[in-house]
């Protein structure tokens, strides 16, 4: 049993010729094929909600419903002879004047040729760890393809606009319906009218422009930023593409990145790790000056809170690590040597760890939590 009409729509039998035209896109807008593609039971919500409007949006169709429902069309009216086996060009041709949307078959403004959008292009920026850190603005220059000046353009024949064919074969299940991209406009609706001396088969010139790109901080290697609109031009009434920015990271001299925190191998001598010293430290954003206490042992971990890279996200600043390394001597005079020897015995020399030093695998995992 077929589904009413006015079900179909979501509509009363009192609505008039405004209510019924707005039903009907709505629900045409929610189950069209560009929104739910290879969704069949979509397509057929589709399909009948045109069934549906083909009807009852003519008030002579409307009445012989209102009096005799589906019976009064058995065998006549509707697209192709009965309802239930229509066309989807027919439905675009007869009823894509009504919509505002982007959709394919339904255009920009009043049923028009759809809005084709360009290619995007692709570039790489290098950045260095301080950019990273505080975001930056780079100005980079790219070969956009864009519409000559002069080139016109008109409405594809083979499509009308679409930038899409529909093909109908049959089968032993039935006929079966397809889309495909226009083979004459290559999916932009339009083809050239006038072609300047200058531009390409399209009516396309490549041209240099400068464009500016904002990088905010905390970025990461390989992670791809979009600058909107900046990519080619397609030919016509169209969209340009997007430039899409791939982040590559340079190394640093002397710091290590991992995530959002910053490592500095920090190198000193026995007798500064004895006597303790206060060190300038390569940081971010110039140089950092921390005291190490008397006594340091080789190995210990250091945490700046917040001298790392800010996050992406927003969510604070991660930390700068900075590990203490004691530098052992590998050539000593006389002197020095006898000095070593004496204190073999001594016992201020002796290992004695205390309960509280952390074990390397500890740190490790400290600085990794």
């Amino acid at each position: 049993m077929k589904k009413d009409f006015y079900e179909i729509l979501g509509i009363s039998k009192s609505a008039d010729a405004a209510e019924i035209k707005k039903a009907y896109r709505k629900s045409a807008l929610k189950y069209h094929p560009d929104k739910n593609p290879g969704d069949k039971e979509a397509e057929e919500n589709f399909k009948l909600a045109a069934e549906a409007y083909e009807v009852l949006s003519d008030p002579n169709k409307k009445a012989k419903y209102d009096q005799y429902g589906h019976q009064a069309f058995d065998g006549s009216g509707g697209f192709g002879g009965g309802h239930g086996g229509m066309n989807m060009d027919d439905i675009f041709s007869q009823f894509g004047d009504i919509f505002g949307g982007g959709f394919g078959g339904f255009g920009g403004g009043g049923g028009g040729p759809r809005r084709a959008k360009g290619s995007n292009l692709r570039i790489k920026v290098k950045l260095t760890l301080e950019e990273i850190a505080n975001g930056v603005e780079k100005k980079v220059k790219v070969k956009r393809k864009v519409q000559a000046k002069g080139a016109t353009y008109k409405t594809c024949t083979t499509c009308n606009g679409q930038g899409q064919v529909m093909r109908v074969t049959n089968t032993i299940l039935g006929r079966m319906q397809s889309a495909s991209t226009c083979p004459t406009c290559g999916g932009s609706g339009q083809i050239l009218d006038k072609k300047p001396s200058e531009a390409d088969a399209q009516g396309m010139v490549v041209e240099d422009e400068t464009v500016s790109i904002k990088i905010p901080a905390g970025v990461v290697d390989g992670m791809q930023l979009k600058v909107s609109n900046k990519g080619n031009d397609a030919p016509g009434n169209s969209i340009p593409g997007d430039l899409i920015v791939a982040i590559e990271e340079l190394e640093h001299e002397f710091l290590k990145r991992e995530g959002e925190n910053i490592h500095f191998d920090l190198y000193i001598s026995f007798p500064e790790a004895v006597l303790g010293v206060s060190k300038d430290i390569e940081a971010i954003n110039g140089k950092v000056r921390i005291k190490l206490e008397e006594g340091i042992q080789s190995g210990k971990i250091l945490r700046l809170k917040g001298k790392g890279i800010p996050s992406i996200n927003g969510y604070g600043s991660g930390d700068l690590l900075v590990h203490v390394n004691v530098w052992t001597p590998k050539t000593l005079n006389k002197e020095q040597k006898q000095f070593f020897e004496n204190a073999l015995n001594d016992e201020h020399f002796v290992p004695s760890p205390e309960k509280s030093e952390k074990s390397f695998f500890e740190k490790v995992k400290d600085m990794f939590s």
